[in-house]
This record gives C-alpha cells, sequence and structure tokens, in this order.
C-alpha cells in the first residue's frame, strides 16, 4: 500500500529539492521541473483520472468476530482482492483523531530546516523523507516514518542485490528519531502504534483461521518485529496526469493496514481483469491489504495485489499506512500445514531482514539493477 527505510546519504534524485520546499508546485508552464526532478510517471503507467471506484472492495465488520461467517469472508476477500476495509474495529478514536491532527501539524508548520533535523540517512533509518521512489520514479509524497520497536535489529543493506536465502550476518540497530514539535507528538505516534498492533495481531488471527490453520500460527514470527507507522502527506499535484503519489507496486512485507482521509486516491489493480479502480473512503474504516511476505506464507492461496496513489491538483491528502511486518531473522516460506504433494512448496525460503533492507534501497534513488522481488525465490514447476 502506500512503503523505515535504508538510504545512502544525500543519494537521491537529481536537482534534489530542499526538504519543505518540494512541493512548491512548478508553474503551469513548467511540468519539465516535474520530469527534471524525477516525478514524471512512464506513459503506461500515468493514471487515467476517471478510473472506476471499486465498490466491490469488501467492507467487513469485526464486531461480529464471533461468527463464523467473518472468517469466511476475510478468506474471499483475500482469495478474489487480496483487499478489504473493516469497521467497528476497536481502535480508539481519540487516538486516530490525534494521529491525523498531530500528521498535518508536522507537514504543515514545521520549517524545512526542522525537517532536515530528523532527516532519514544510513545510520539514522527512520524519520522524515520527501525523495521515495516507486520502480525508480519519485514519488509525490513526503512521509515521516517510526518503528513500532525502537530500537530493533536490521541487517545493512547488501551490494549490490540480495537473492540469497541466507541469513542477514551484519546488523545495525535501529532508532526513531522525534522532532521537538508538534508538542506530544512521540506519546501521539508511540500511542496509536500500539493500538495497530492490536488490530495487527486480530487480522493475523482471523487470515489464519480462513486458511484453515489454528489461530495464533503467526504470532511467533513477531516475538520482535521490524513493523512500521508512516504519516504521509500528498499535497496538490499540478499535473495529476503525469504524477503519482506512490507508483504501482505490491508490499514486500505481511500485512498493511492504511487509514486515509476523505479526499481518496488508493487505486488497487483489480486481479480478475487488471482495471486500476480507485477504494472510496469509508469515515472510520480501515483498508487491509496483504503482502508478499503473506503471499509466500500461503503458498499463492492468497496474493499481494499491486496498487497505486492517485494525486489531486485542487486537495491535498493525508494517511497513514501500518506495515505489520516479522522480525529481521524470520525465514519465510510457505507455511507446513498448507503443503501436500498435491500441493508442495511454490517458494524458497528467503531472510526477510535481508530482503527488507534490500527493497528500501530503491525508496532512496534509482537503482542500476532490478531489485529483488519474492518471484526470484519461486520453485519451477
Amino acid at each position: 500500500m502506500e512503503t523505515g527505510m535504508i538510504s545512502e546519504k544525500n543519494s537521491v534524485a537529481p536537482h534534489h529539492l530542499p526538504a519543505g520546499k518540494l512541493f512548491s508546485p512548478p508553474k503551469p508552464s513548467m511540468w519539465e521541473d516535474m520530469e527534471r526532478n524525477g516525478f514524471v510517471q512512464p506513459v503506461e503507467n500515468r493514471p487515467k483520472l476517471s478510473e472506476a471506484e471499486a465498490e466491490g472492495i469488501p467492507l467487513i465488520d469485526l464486531s461480529l468476530i464471533g461468527e463464523n461467517d467473518v472468517v469466511s469472508q476475510i478468506g474471499n476477500a483475500c482469495r478474489v482482492w487480496g483487499f478489504f476495509q473493516v469497521v467497528n474495529h476497536g481502535v480508539d478514536q481519540e487516538k486516530l483523531r490525534e494521529m491525523m491532527k498531530v500528521a498535518r501539524r508536522f507537514f504543515g508548520e514545521l520549517s524545512a530546516e526542522e525537517k532536515r533535523e530528523v532527516r532519514r540517512d544510513e545510520e539514522s533509518v527512520h524519520g522524515y523523507h520527501d525523495a521515495e521512489h516507486t520502480v525508480n520514479v519519485r514519488d509525490w509524497k513526503e512521509v515521516f516514518e517510526f518503528a513500532v520497536d525502537s530500537p530493533y535489529l536490521l541487517p545493512r543493506p547488501p551490494r549490490p542485490n540480495y537473492h540469497s536465502a541466507a541469513s542477514a550476518h551484519e546488523l545495525t540497530e535501529v532508532y526513531n528519531l522525534w522532532p521537538k514539535r508538534p508538542p506530544q507528538m512521540r506519546r501521539i505516534c508511540e500511542e496509536y502504534s500500539k493500538e495497530m498492533e492490536k488490530l495487527g495481531f486480530k487480522l493475523m488471527r482471523l487470515i489464519a483461521l480462513s486458511l484453515g490453520l489454528p489461530a495464533h500460527t503467526f504470532e511467533g514470527f513477531y516475538k520482535t518485529q521490524t513493523s512500521t507507522v508512516m504519516l504521509t502527506h500528498y499535497p496538490q499535484c499540478p499535473y495529476p496526469d503525469l504524477a503519482l503519489g506512490v507508483g504501482p507496486h505490491a508490499d514486500s512485507g505481511a500485512l498493511t493496514i492504511l487509514y486515509q482521509d476523505q479526499v481518496g486516491g488508493l487505486e488497487v489493480k483489480r486481479k480478475s481483469d487488471g482495471q486500476w479502480v480507485r477504494v472510496k473512503p469509508i469515515p472510520d474504516a480501515y483498508i487491509i491489504n496483504l503482502g508478499s511476505v503473506m503471499q509466500v506464507w500461503a503458498n499463492d492461496k492468497y496474493e499481494s495485489v499491486e496498487h497505486r496513489v492517485v494525486v489531486n491538483s485542487k486537495k491535498e491528502r493525508f494517511s497513514i499506512p501500518f506495515f505489520f511486518n516479522p522480525a529481521h531473522d524470520t525465514m519465510v516460506k510457505p507455511l507446513q500445514g498448507l503443503l501436500s504433494d498435491e500441493n508442495p512448496a511454490r517458494y524458497r525460503a528467503y531472510n526477510w531482514g535481508m530482503f527488507d533492507a534490500s527493497r528500501k534501497l530503491s525508496n532512496f534513488k534509482k537503482l542500476g539493477f532490478k531489485n529483488v522481488q519474492i518471484d526470484d525465490f519461486k520453485i519451477s514447476n
């Protein structure tokens, strides 16, 4: 859905604009500035502003969690869409409102210098960033990301790429960076992250049951975790037909839980026909999507679906994704309970921390090589 990061200091797109000044919109006659700064999407990825609305994405009421029908609804949503929305999810609404307020204040009130004080780099991989890339094209957004558990261990990014199932040997401790203001930002963010963690475990239990597995199947992968929360701001864009807030991608982790404001902009690539369809914002609902780790665990019974974020020429947009990801030393492979002679493993095992570190490189700069994908671990039949 919309993706702590690893970077090289100052290794961002050419003509990098200063933090806090990135989204001074270019003049209408100067759209070439967008291309020079790396925002213009290839023709095949440019959005059609009349995309259909994805009314078919399931809306699931978690207050009915004791009923078997909820498990079957989630299973069907995972098979057909790879996405669903949930209401009556149990998240403290006051904590959610505080998070949205602090996001608006952080992006709207802090100066460029204040943002630079909490800027991500190779040593501090969480914090502020305004030059993320998706598939080597710069995203029209700025973000502030923090880890649920801080510090946590993460492998140093490999060079030039990771295509091995070997465990990571060189680890670094990852810490959060916090700005001096808005007031209480750290408390608000940390309290909200615990709400997300609770919802994440609730959903993982339901997904396990939908696969015919014990409810607590996934919990052993989360004794420590590499989960993060990302405050995301998509400013108004003068050329929304040329740029994307986030380019087409599938999330690399296990599960993403997204709250978006009422402006909207998330689009999902429908599995049945490849059509891009827009996810209609529903007040107080969370959007859930499966990541590539879940696809491997499920041995392709469920899939991580491609999605993107379109931008708006008239309105800014805010969203808060939570990326629920396992411990760095997790060896990701199809779950034994889903395998049989008729359904053998479709993937080789890979180390999550190394995979994650390699993937994150491309958020900061254009790579001179194709980034690692789960297909690299696919077993040929």
